[in-house]
């Protein structure tokens, strides 16, 4: 009979990608509960965040990062980036997310920015669930294998969940021993306040797609505890009047359609009542203003 290992493993691993390959749904599966926004619209993720696997002697602590993308742009972009790039530093394993039959201009600049890196790579090819035949598959398999000699390569769906208990054994296989450095209850390091955001965003995002103005944010103003009720308070920032228009809709019909779906998804994490405020704001220049962005929350840290 096979003895169980139970050494204490702990390490940290990224997700990393072009924009919009399917990292956030990927990192949600792989925890069974949902951390990360996820839309069709790339850049969704902005930050990163971590989720907290603990499983038995195990802790995996997945790293999920903005979508690499050329171009510095604006303090925004050049935030992203930097958010990104930091990732593949000081983790003990990348997964890099690539999409199956086919290779952008956005996954050969992520390619070259994982070149060079220390720590084991592991190549996960997303959305097999939409390939009829498994054998076209064979040709992308064996090129990834061919350029990326070292890494170990795993075909996937995030969505569907499959192989994912392969890609976490390879993943467990890079593991340090180590005790456990998050307590086995925590799923991520990121505060109530800062979902709750996420969540606005990401109905604003679903709502909206082609009109979506990408100069918008969320932040939470009021985060407060009464008996089981949590009364949350967000401001949604835009660069233009005529944004805001857009975002509110006809007859406030918009922003009373997002606020609702923003609360279902916020008393389904919170497991608590939640009364929400909106409201929309008109902030110019703040999505290329470095002290806005700070002030924020984008930063280094």
């Amino acid at each position: 009979m096979d003895q169980v290992d139970q050494t204490s493993r702990c390490g940290y691993v990224a997700i990393m990608g072009r924009p919009n390959v399917g990292k956030s749904t990927l990192l949600n599966h792989l925890l069974g509960q949902k951390i990360c926004i996820t839309s069709r619209k790339p850049q969704t993720t902005r930050h990163n965040m971590l989720g907290i696997k603990t499983e038995g002697a195990n802790q995996i602590i997945f790293v999920d990062t903005p979508g690499l993308h050329s171009g510095e742009g604006s303090a925004m972009n050049r935030y992203m980036n930097r958010a990104a790039a930091s990732a593949a530093r000081d983790v003990d394993a990348v997964v890099f997310v690539v999409e199956r039959a086919r290779w952008t201009e956005g996954d050969e600049l992520a390619a070259k920015k994982l070149q060079g890196i220390s720590c084991p790579l592991i190549i996960a090819v997303n959305k097999v669930d939409q390939l009829e035949d498994k054998a076209d598959l064979l040709p992308q398999l064996q090129a990834l294998a061919s350029s990326h000699p070292n890494a170990e390569v795993v075909p996937i769906s995030a969505l569907r969940g499959t192989n994912l208990d392969v890609l976490e054994k390879e993943i467990i296989k890079h593991l340090p021993e180590s005790e456990h450095f998050f307590p086995e209850e925590q799923i991520t390091d990121r505060s109530s306040r800062f979902l709750a955001a996420e969540i606005v965003r990401e109905k604003i995002m679903r709502q909206m797609g082609a009109e979506l103005p990408y100069q918008m944010a969320v932040e939470v103003e009021d985060f407060s505890e009464e008996g089981n009720i949590l009364h949350i308070s967000a401001v949604i920032l835009v660069e233009r009047q005529g944004q805001k228009k857009i975002i509110i809709g006809n007859k406030g019909e918009r922003i009373k359609k997002i606020g609702q779906q923003a609360r279902q998804d916020m008393e389904t994490l919170f497991d608590a009542k939640v009364m929400l405020n909106l409201w929309v704001k008109v902030k110019s220049g703040w999505s290329d203003d470095e002290r806005a962005l700070r002030s924020m929350g984008f930063t280094d840290e």
